[in-house]
């Protein structure tokens, strides 16, 4: 069953708060192989201007990809998450996340589409700290893959075999 177009827009109730630890920053760096000062150090943070270490940009995606669980979960949608991939990540800032950021992420279905038989849902997931002000965008692209049944169905239809 394809997924229901009248949900492109629908946007979903903001996170409860995520406080942004120096420790799960260095983890994270420390796991992605970045040695870059700035994650880890306070004073070489202080020194770049920020008020303390900053967070690689990839790191917002496990706060971003967990706001986008609502959308994933929500029975009224029609998506069979067995049968998804994940598309696509990008990422817009308006300022790097910080230690010490409490941020809310407020997810939207950005657009529903179909793709020989797959379908292609972009989630936008807006994210802000405690007072307000944007710091990120993240926009995920999930494919939910062609059921093998559909694919069965539509050979059957062509006059191929089953």
């Amino acid at each position: 069953m394809p997924l229901d177009q009248s949900f492109v827009g629908r946007s979903y109730p903001p996170t409860e708060p995520y406080e942004v630890g120096r420790e799960k920053i260095r983890e994270f760096a420390e796991a992605i192989g970045d040695t870059s000062a700035v994650y880890t150090d306070q004073d070489a943070a202080k020194e770049l201007g920020y008020p303390d270490v900053v967070a690689p940009p990839t790191f917002v995606f496990a706060i971003t990809y967990r706001a986008a669980g609502q959308v994933i979960q929500d029975p009224l949608l029609g998506l069979d998450y067995r049968r998804v991939v994940h598309g696509d990540q990008r990422f817009a800032y308006s300022r790097p996340v910080r230690a010490g950021d409490r941020l809310t992420v407020t997810s939207t279905i950005d657009s529903i589409k179909s793709l020989a038989g797959n379908e292609i849902l972009e989630v936008r997931g807006e994210v802000h700290d405690e007072s307000g002000e944007h710091v990120v965008t993240a926009f995920t692209k999930l494919v939910a893959r062609r059921r093998e049944d559909d694919e069965t169905e539509q050979s059957t239809d062509q006059g191929g075999a089953a």
